[in-house]
C-alpha cells in the first residue's frame, strides 16, 4: 500500500558533455538490474550534449521507461542549475537527485527512502567529514602565490576540519526545498559547485539551519546523522558493503593500495 503522504517519487538524472558514455550504460545496467521498489518518474536530463552524444545516449537509454529533458541552456552552470530547471514542474514530488557517476546497488533503494521520510528530511547515501580548507597543502616554493590565493579562498569558504556534509553525487530532497536551496545560488566554476557540497554555505548548512532532519541511510534504511556517518560504512571504509547509491568516489577507494586508504580515510575521517 503506497504511503499516500508522499507517493509522487522522481528519479532525476543528470548526464552532460563532459561525462563519459560509459556512465550512462553503467547507471542504466544498475536501474535495470535493481527493482526500485516504489512508483517513481525517471527523469533524464541532458546538458550541452551535441546531437551526435544526444542520439548515442538515446538509443543506450531506449531500453527503459523514462521522461527526458533537454537543458537548452548554454553555459555550463553545473548540474545544481540544470536540476533547478528541470524539477520545476513537478511540484510535491519527494525526488532523488542523481549524477552522471551514481549507480544503484541494491533492491527497495525508494521505498527505503519512502519508508523513512518525513517533511523537513534531507537525506544523503553517503557523508564526510572532509575540510578542503584542512587538507589544503603548501606544495611547492615557486608555487607560493597560487597557494596564498587558495589559503585565502579556502579559508573564507570552508570550515576547519570536522567539517559534516551530506555527500552531493547523489541526494533527497522535496522540491520546493530544493528550489528554496538552489534559488539564488550561481555556479561559474568547479569551486562554487564545493561550496555547495561542503562550504559554510553548503547545503548541508542550509538545512540545518532551517531545523531538517539530516542523515545518511544505509541500505537497511537505518539512518545515521551527522556525527555517526562514519558508523555507516557507505563512505571510505574496507567494508563499505552497506551503500544504495555508489558514486565513483566510493567505487574507487575499492580499489586503492592500504597506504592511499589510510591517507583518505585520515582526511575524510580523522
Amino acid at each position: 500500500m503506497l504511503n499516500k503522504k508522499h507517493n509522487k517519487f522522481l528519479v532525476l538524472y543528470v548526464f552532460s558533455k563532459y561525462d563519459d558514455i560509459e556512465r550512462l550504460r553503467e547507471f542504466v545496467k544498475s536501474y535495470k538490474k535493481y527493482d526500485l521498489g516504489f512508483p517513481h518518474n525517471l527523469l533524464i536530463c541532458y546538458k550541452l550534449l551535441d546531437d551526435e552524444k544526444l542520439q548515442l545516449c538515446r538509443i543506450i537509454t531506449s531500453g527503459i521507461k523514462h521522461e527526458e529533458f533537454i537543458d537548452l541552456h548554454k553555459i555550463n552552470d553545473f548540474e545544481f542549475k540544470t536540476m533547478e530547471r528541470a524539477i520545476k514542474p513537478y511540484k510535491d514530488h519527494l525526488i532523488l537527485f542523481l549524477i552522471s557517476h551514481c549507480c544503484f546497488e541494491k533492491d527497495n533503494t525508494l521505498k527505503i527512502i519512502n519508508d523513512i521520510y518525513k517533511e523537513k528530511t534531507f537525506i544523503g547515501f553517503s557523508g564526510s567529514n572532509e575540510s578542503m580548507f584542512s587538507s589544503l597543502k603548501f606544495k611547492k616554493i615557486w608555487k607560493i602565490i597560487k597557494y596564498l590565493k587558495e589559503y585565502l579562498f579556502f579559508r573564507k569558504n570552508f570550515n576547519k576540519f570536522p567539517n559534516p556534509h551530506i555527500r552531493l553525487p547523489s541526494f533527497v530532497l522535496k522540491q520546493e526545498d530544493f528550489l528554496k536551496f538552489v534559488a539564488d545560488k550561481i555556479y561559474l566554476n568547479k569551486k562554487d559547485a564545493w561550496i555547495t557540497e561542503s562550504g559554510k554555505l553548503s547545503m548541508t548548512n542550509f538545512f540545518l539551519k532551517l531545523k531538517f532532519d539530516i542523515f545518511v541511510i544505509d541500505f537497511m534504511g537505518k539512518k545515521y546523522d551527522l556525527s555517526e556517518m562514519e558508523n555507516s560504512m557507505t563512505f571510505c571504509n574496507d567494508r563499505s558493503t552497506n551503500i544504495l547509491i555508489s558514486d565513483r568516489h566510493t567505487r574507487n577507494f575499492k580499489s586503492l593500495t592500504q597506504i592511499l586508504k589510510n591517507e583518505m580515510i585520515k582526511r575524510v575521517w580523522g
